[in-house]
């Protein structure tokens, strides 16, 4: 059977497109290269019992290599099949740890949690300070008592939050909330709650996401339990007659009549208030029996005023190009309502996509916390991360839309070699660019004078021009062969360059040994301070950035930056490490400190691509953290041109 470290390494092979080195591995794992070596025969020994080796491949690294798929299929089911019961790495442990906290109301001995997960007390005491740092946003307490072990303690309604962020799946669906190992309540008693809920809000014409349901059917399994051991949440009396007033108050006590018939739980007033408080927070407008017109008349005037000044604040900061799309301000309207309420009872809501959106959109991402920041200033709520992820794919969602929109270039052939190259020439343009350029004609030189060069972006010439045009030229064969496609591709998408643009070799700082995320932030501010590069406040501002949300986003790469421009140019500071740190959840060894120019008016989109392009592309992250150069450095960036566009 696997060991822990073992099903790790054969994780990192099934998922690797390029081999891996014991380096990386051993980076990874926090072992030594010696370590993996022996780790990486005793795998291949199991594996070739099963239908798969690991293959060394010399100066390259290792590759698994899979012969019998049936029998290697069986090893992965046999080994995966049970990963929460034998907790081994910090994160699963902590996650083990949150869970028999909160399952319990009982103490919980540290020898006894040591024993389950067959570690030292020693490790679970560290543990416990991360379990803590877990608790702290939902101001919930590790209560220790002499003898007796450790208890949780806090506000029940903020007990129950955290026990929907930390017992069920992230990415859960109806049925993997069904389906969940650690189960708040039987199966058959879950299957009741969700067939009461779509009974109810399909007769009260509630329109509900997917999402929305899933929290619902979370939070009042969780009540029900809850309940049973005598525990109920405490609302404010005024609050509970504002609830009354709500069509989801009525919605509520039809699901707790349902409910107390059929489960035998008695739901009191604040209960029942509780339940309405996540439909207030779950619900949508069913946006699909609704024309654009009619949806306005849904959307009242203060909303209307805080989303036109989340849209207005979003194109000075980020010139996306998006201020008047009029589904974005729609879908934002609608979007803003529940959200309020969610924030007016204290209540968070999951959200499964976060790291997806975090990862491949990271853009959106960023002008979804300075929506959060607007709402924060003009109605006073804190927006949680998971909030800000939801804006950030409405966001997403127009750039996107602004993306479909933007027009082809435009160009014109000047060809000497007769009419038969010129349409070939033109002919192989088209078929190798399609719409992303547009070809007006072709021209003779000698007629290039007659013609209005101001509706062209380039001149595509198959002879050397002697007069210098207003606009770039660019010289090919009539035949267009390799590099000149290169050529029109770069003026199309004109990236290849753009890391020598934002890169300056003086702040490129590559194999470094710091050991913690504040010392690689403090590293980068004071040297961009030195450089006079930079007015005050910049690292104080980077670690208020991070206060919201972490900035990295997997793939050990972490592209940190302050809150607000404090640059008047737009340029990367970045450091490679050693080993990776621990930043946040994540691992992280690829720093890109980001500094966006004040009053950018300039298209920065091509710089956001590239660097969605390094968070994306695992290879090119393990080579530049090869490097040891600038040079190299430099010279990684220019042979992987960006092709994605995670960042719009």
């Amino acid at each position: 059977m696997l060991n822990a470290r073992l099903k790790l390494i054969l994780g990192e092979l099934m998922t690797a497109e390029t081999p891996l080195t014991s380096t990386y591995l051993a980076n990874g794992l926090n072992v030594t290269s010696r370590t993996i070596r022996s780790d990486v025969k005793e795998l291949d020994h199991l594996l070739s019992k099963n239908g798969a080796a690991v293959q060394s491949i010399r100066g390259t690294g290792y590759q698994l290599s899979i012969q019998n798929d049936r029998l290697f299929r069986q090893l992965l089911q046999n080994t995966f099949q049970d990963e929460f019961s034998n907790p081994v790495f910090p994160d699963e442990r902590i996650l083990y740890l949150l869970k028999r906290l909160l399952l319990t109301d009982e103490y919980l001995k540290l020898e006894d949690l040591a024993d389950e997960m067959f570690i030292s007390k020693s490790t679970v005491q560290n543990d416990m300070r991360d379990v803590r740092k877990r608790l702290k946003p939902y101001g919930i307490e590790l209560e220790i008592k002499p003898n007796y072990g450790f208890k949780l303690k806090g506000d029940e309604m903020k007990l129950r939050y955290c026990m929907a962020e930390h017992i069920f799946p992230k990415r859960e669906t109806d049925v993997d909330i069904m389906n969940t190992r650690i189960s708040i309540l039987p199966k058959e008693e879950l299957g009741l709650i969700r067939q009461t809920i779509l009974d109810r809000i399909s007769e009260d014409q509630i329109s509900l996401s997917d999402i929305g349901l899933n929290n619902l059917l979370i939070h009042i399994s969780i009540a029900c339990r809850r309940i049973r051991k005598g525990k109920h949440v405490s609302l404010y009396s005024e609050d509970v007659k504002d609830i009354m007033n709500h069509k989801e108050y009525e919605v509520a006590r039809e699901i707790v009549r349902t409910l107390e018939e059929k489960l035998k739980v008695a739901f009191p007033e604040k209960e029942t208030a509780y339940i309405a408080i996540h439909l207030l927070g779950a619900k949508r407008t069913a946006m699909a029996e609704i024309n654009g017109d009619k949806m306005e008349n849904f959307i009242d005037e203060e909303t209307e005023r805080l989303t036109q000044l989340i849209m207005d604040t979003i194109e000075r900061k980020f010139t996306l190009g998006i201020k008047n799309d009029k589904e974005l301000k729609i879908g934002l309207s609608l979007h803003l309502k529940p959200a309020l309420n969610r924030c007016k009872y204290g209540m968070n809501i999951r959200n499964p996509m976060l790291d997806a959106i975090k990862a491949n959109y990271p853009l959106a991402f960023e002008a979804g916390i300075q929506a959060g920041a607007v709402i924060k200033k003009e109605t006073g709520f804190d927006i949680q991360e998971s909030e800000v992820g939801y804006l950030a794919l409405h966001i997403g969602a127009a750039m996107e839309r602004r993306k479909m929109s933007i027009p082809s270039k435009r160009c014109m052939i000047v060809c000497a070699s007769g009419a038969g190259s010129a349409m070939l020439l033109q002919d192989r343009l088209r078929a190798k660019f399609g719409s992303k350029l547009e070809i007006l004609g072709t021209v003779d030189y000698y007629k290039l004078n007659q013609i209005s060069l101001h509706a062209l972006d380039f001149v595509i010439s198959t002879i050397p021009l002697p007069e210098e045009l207003p606009i770039p030229v660019i010289k090919v064969n009539a035949i267009l062969g390799g590099t000149d496609l290169a050529k029109i591709k770069h003026i199309l998408a004109a990236e290849q360059e753009l890391a020598a643009k934002y890169t300056r070799k003086q702040l490129v700082f590559l194999q470094k040994s710091f050991q913690s995320r504040d010392e690689v932030l403090r590293f980068l501010c004071g040297k961009i301070s030195q450089l006079g590069l930079a007015e005050a406040g910049l690292e104080d501002s980077v670690f208020e950035r991070e206060s919201v949300a972490p900035t990295c986003f997997g793939n050990l790469v972490a592209i940190p930056h302050p809150m607000s421009p404090h640059t008047d140019v737009t340029f990367w500071a970045i450091c490679t490490l050693q080993k990776p740190i621990e930043w946040e959840d994540k691992r992280v060894q690829f720093i890109c400190l980001l500094c966006v120019e004040k009053d950018n008016t300039s298209n920065l989109q091509g710089m956001y691509k590239l660097l969605g392009n390094v968070l994306d592309d695992q290879s090119m992250v393990r080579e530049l953290l090869k490097c040891k150069t600038y040079e190299a450095f430099m010279s990684v960036f220019r042979k992987n041109s960006p092709n994605h566009s995670f960042f719009g």
